[in-house]
């Protein structure tokens, strides 16, 4: 098990590194270069040269790039210009990551608490009106864009029917204990109830839009690895020799089932990111989707270098720990 999480280990440094040179070529492929792209076309000749020198940009590529990865490995990605202006870029990505996270969280237990269950009922009663009701489902799930279906949430249950918050993480005039970022964690651990559940309140309609896509993909998966699964001969020997029904279930058919729903639930816990940039927009969650949005919108540089940096090492971080899961599901991977 050691030499497997080295070798993972070792592939994840080199995937870093490969998206490292990747992000420092795109900053060089900028129309203009990045001082253009940061100044303005109106920049003085002066300025252009002051900020070159200070980003480096006089020096031969291969210092240039040495040098971005000095700063990158001690957090310095330099000052944002258009998301929170003067604040470090850094900065911003820690200050927003918690509500991107406490998101994403929530859209990925609901995705997986729903999914995975209802796909394995529908795989045991193939051909019934449960299963045809679930796939019909699972296809509206992923046909329906999710700024779509956050429109509609929001209009229907904050405008129209006004039993849940429209936008934002907290009530404005709500007086909660910051400790951590994570506004519900900080409600449980201040004890201040009242903080963590309007927190929770706030989060059940943008979780339920990010988390309809996930849910298709992980009940189709399961759904289609069940029905595997049941038809194989270990499955019938199984009750050939008149083992317990849940002991069937539990021991070789979900077990064995698992394989492709880890693989399933990793990508798309990189993929809510993605989801997460259209659904913190419409309901005005200052998240890091958010941050991605207007660092393109206000061609702020500096965080969304950060934010892309980070998001993609989280991504690497998620399949890490799917290879390792693999590995305590199947032990014979172990040894590949």
């Amino acid at each position: 098990m050691l030499r497997y999480t080295i070798r993972r280990l070792a592939q994840l440094v080199l995937v870093v590194f490969v998206l490292s040179i990747l992000l420092f070529a795109w900053l060089r492929s900028l129309p203009g270069g990045p001082v253009s792209a940061m100044l303005g076309d109106r920049a003085t000749p002066e300025a252009r040269a002051q900020l070159e020198a200070d980003l480096g940009l006089d020096q031969p590529l291969f210092v240039q790039y040495l040098r971005f990865l000095g700063r990158a490995a001690t957090g310095d990605f330099g000052t944002s210009t258009g998301v929170q202006p003067g604040t470090p870029a850094m900065e911003v990505f820690l200050t927003r990551f918690p509500a991107t996270l406490e998101l994403s969280i929530l859209a990925l237990l609901l995705a997986v608490a729903i999914g995975i269950p209802l796909g394995y009922l529908a795989a045991r009663k193939r051909g019934s009106w449960l299963d045809n009701l679930s796939i019909t489902w699972s296809l509206v799930g992923v046909a329906v864009p999710v700024f779509f279906l956050a429109f509609l949430l929001k209009f229907v249950f904050a405008v129209q029917l006004g039993v849940l918050p429209a936008s934002g993480r907290q009530d404005a005039g709500l007086d909660a204990t910051r400790v951590t970022g994570f506004y519900i964690l900080d409600g449980l651990l201040t004890r201040e109830w009242d903080a963590a559940w309007n927190s929770f309140v706030h989060l059940i309609l943008p979780a339920i839009a990010l988390s309809t896509i996930p849910f298709a993909v992980i009940f189709r998966i399961t759904r289609a690895a069940v029905l595997d699964v049941m038809d194989e001969d270990y499955v019938r020997t199984a009750r050939a020799k008149g083992l317990a029904s849940m002991v069937i279930r539990r021991r070789h058919i979900l077990h064995n089932a698992m394989l492709p729903v880890v693989t399933t639930i990793g990508l798309q816990t990189g993929a809510l990111l993605a989801g997460a940039v259209l659904t913190e927009r419409v309901f005005n969650i200052a998240g890091i989707g958010q941050a991605v949005a207007l660092g393109f919108e206000r061609k702020d540089f500096p965080v969304l270098q950060v934010v892309i940096l980070a998001s993609a090492m989280m991504y690497v971080l998620v399949n890490l720990l799917v290879d390792l899961s693999y590995a305590l599901i199947d032990p014979r991977l172990r040894t590949r």
